[in-house]
């Protein structure tokens, strides 16, 4: 007998009807999409690049390749990999949010980017392309705001070729007790405070704090990524838990 769908999901520490998670979730990114690469810096301590970096990194990326780029804001791993896939391959940059869409088209195009890139406006949970199309898929930083998470993991699982890549960059859960409360002071006392002065919006950036505690540990969302159909799902820690990087692979 399956599981009854439940009528209400988390949005941060509030539960909220399941169709209305997507509309409050846009909101949060229209608000905040002007000021997002400026709160990323100032909110990580310019940290954020070194997480990237060692996700570009492990990703195998060569030229020729076909990423897709999920969540992918402001553009920030799509530029790296458009350097590195070069005009044999290609990058789509896939973002729900139309503002945060055209901020990072605009950021991207004025960096002189490669025309390797293509900009699409997709949610996670149904991706607009064909079975079976990309060699390594990236979702940094917005997996837990995704309404249905195990039907955007078998999306994923589908548009990837066999023996693709996913790459999951995510908020995760600290093991350190006292790594945990000063992560938690800062989370819910400095950063929506911050987002009040620097973006003009605190309750978004609370929300965005709220919403890193409501996504699952490492361990659970190792499991999910398997329950999608991904093989030697692992996970790899970074800055003690605060983030954690996981890995799986489409057989």
């Amino acid at each position: 007998m399956s599981e009854k769908k439940k009528d209400t999901i988390d949005f941060g520490y509030q539960e909220v009807p399941v169709d209305e998670k997507v509309k409050r979730v846009a909101g949060v990114f229209h608000s905040v999409a002007g000021k997002y690469d400026l709160m990323n810096d100032l909110m990580s301590g310019g940290i954020h690049r070194l997480w990237k970096r060692l996700t570009i990194e492990q990703s195998g990326a060569r030229a020729g390749m076909k990423v897709l780029d999920i969540a992918g804001g402001t553009g920030d791993l799509t530029l790296k990999f458009s350097r590195i896939v070069g005009p044999t391959g290609g990058v789509v940059l896939a973002d729900i949010n139309d503002s945060m869409l055209k901020v990072g088209r605009d950021k991207l195009i004025n960096s002189g980017a490669a025309g390797n890139i293509e900009y699409v406006q997709a949610n996670a949970e149904c991706l607009p392309f064909e079975d079976n199309s990309f060699d390594i898929i990236t979702i940094a930083f917005g997996l837990r705001n995704v309404t249905d998470k195990d039907a955007a993991l078998a999306s994923m699982n589908r548009v990837l070729k066999p023996g693709g890549k996913l790459m999951v960059l995510e908020f995760s859960k600290t093991n350190n007790p006292l790594l945990t409360k000063a992560y938690d002071f800062y989370s819910f006392n400095v950063l929506p405070q911050m987002g009040r002065v620097i973006a003009n919006d605190s309750e978004s950036y609370r929300y965005l704090a709220e919403s890193i505690r409501m996504h699952p540990d490492q361990e659970t969302l190792k499991q999910m990524m398997a329950n999608a159909g991904f093989v030697n799902c692992r996970y790899q820690n970074m800055t003690g838990g605060v983030v954690a990087l996981h890995t799986g692979i489409k057989p």
